[in-house]
């Protein structure tokens, strides 16, 4: 029970980060701006390292490589089609901009219950990948939650209507934690299978979401902020596979 209790614990802390989206009310837009470039280039690198120094050597230790790899290409479609097909907010020409704030809603919290399926498996596999899963997912979540709670003022929802439903959006992490801890009860090879799939959802994000933002920067002194703040998040990920061992 020690092992739902970790995962709990770590989906309703992700949980928590909605409530980061307040400080879009206290900081100008001009610093935000720059901070959230700083943020989505440190989680674009923790997320590709993640995935390639934990989640996938983990996956290739218990499976073959074809069904790993195979895991991989699944999670990284699937999550083109959920972005590309289900996940209205991404679509610009949205008429109604009050539609467009619930729209934001259910596609966040899309996206939330499938971390916390991912922090399930990590944890079901072992407390250090679980740890690890956690740390990079909490990178990607703040600027996303700052960006959503942006939507949802734009959206003309008054600002404390928009913190609570922000807030319950995020805690469908929590369900996804549930859920990805009793089904792995019922079918034995679940982990091994999911860890390479949330592999592939965390390297689209990253090469598809995050990276093409930060490469926009035409200033070579901030491109090379951005690049090194990227690399950073890569080696933070491969520090934590010497030092935290699963």
């Amino acid at each position: 029970m020690m092992l739902l209790f970790y995962i709990l614990l770590s989906t309703f802390i992700v949980s928590l980060i909605s409530f980061i989206g307040i400080l879009v009310l206290s900081i100008r837009e001009r610093i935000l701006s720059k901070v959230l470039l700083l943020l989505v280039a440190f989680a674009a690198g923790s997320l590709l390292g993640v995935s390639f120094f934990h989640l996938l050597p983990e996956a290739l230790e218990t499976s073959e490589g074809f069904e790993v790899f195979a895991s991989v290409l699944s999670g990284y479609v699937f999550v083109y089609f959920l972005e590309k097909f289900l996940l209205w907010h991404h679509c610009h020409k949205v008429k109604h901009v009050h539609t467009l704030g619930y729209a934001n809603l259910i596609s966040d919290s899309i996206h939330n219950f499938i971390d916390g399926l991912t922090i399930a498996v990590s944890f079901l596999s072992s407390v250090g990948l679980g740890i690890v899963s956690t740390l990079a997912i909490s990178w990607h979540e703040i600027p996303q939650e700052i960006g959503d709670f942006g939507v949802l003022l734009y959206s003309r929802i008054n600002k404390r209507k928009a913190i609570y439903l922000n807030f319950a959006s995020a805690l469908a992490c929590v369900l996804g934690g549930l859920l990805g801890f009793f089904i792995s009860s019922h079918v034995g090879n679940i982990v091994s299978l999911l860890l390479p799939f949330a592999a592939g959802n965390f390297i689209y994000i990253s090469s598809s979401d995050m990276i093409p933002e930060i490469k926009k920067s035409e200033r070579l002194k901030e491109s090379l902020t951005l690049f090194l703040v990227f690399l950073l998040g890569i080696f933070v990920m491969l520090f934590s596979k010497i030092f935290l061992p699963h």
